[in-house]
């Protein structure tokens, strides 16, 4: 375009270069310093601190995801003890009951024992009855076949004596045979 029809157009009511156009170029220019003062200023400040808070907002969070690792590994840790401790605690009681096992087990068997010398002791005591009832029962039958051998009737008293003489001659050792 040449320069006669850019003066054309602006002739033609487009834009005149009189006082108005000053004017206007001049409320332009205060209009923009007033709106950066009023309006460009606070919203650059606005966005300058929310960009900082944004950034301290991050480095935060940064922070308190370090933190967060930090006690997960202390928790894991911490599990991990707990688990070791847990299973110390089953290996004592394990040993626990396997000596309170062996000992309950060496009772019974001292028990067993003890047992078992109170029933010989009971045998014994029994046999040593029986031969008792043994003897006073061929005291008897010798009693019977020495009164009919004889023909008399004796005194119980002397048949005791009797007996009490004859077993004594004999001894004991033929009558446990």
């Amino acid at each position: 375009m040449s320069f006669d029809l850019i003066t054309a157009n602006l002739r033609l009511g487009l834009v005149e270069f009189n006082a108005t156009f000053f004017f206007q170029i001049f409320n332009t220019f205060v209009l923009y310093l007033f709106l950066r003062k009023l309006l460009f200023k606070p919203v650059t400040e606005l966005i300058e601190n929310r960009e900082m808070e944004i950034a301290s907002d991050i480095d935060s969070a940064i922070k308190k995801n370090e933190e967060a690792e930090e006690l997960k590994n202390e928790y894991n840790q911490k599990i991990k003890d707990i688990e070791n401790e847990g299973k110390k605690i089953i290996k004592e009681a394990k040993l626990i009951a396997e000596t309170e096992a062996s000992k309950i087990i060496e009772k019974v068997r001292e028990d067993e024992k003890e047992i078992r010398v109170k029933n010989q002791m009971e045998l014994e005591r029994e046999k040593v009855k029986a031969i008792n009832e043994l003897k006073d029962e061929i005291s008897n039958l010798t009693i019977m076949a020495a009164s009919k051998v004889i023909g008399k009737n004796l005194k119980l008293e002397d048949h005791i004596a009797l007996i009490d003489q004859f077993i004594d001659e004999v001894g004991d050792t033929k009558w446990q045979n």
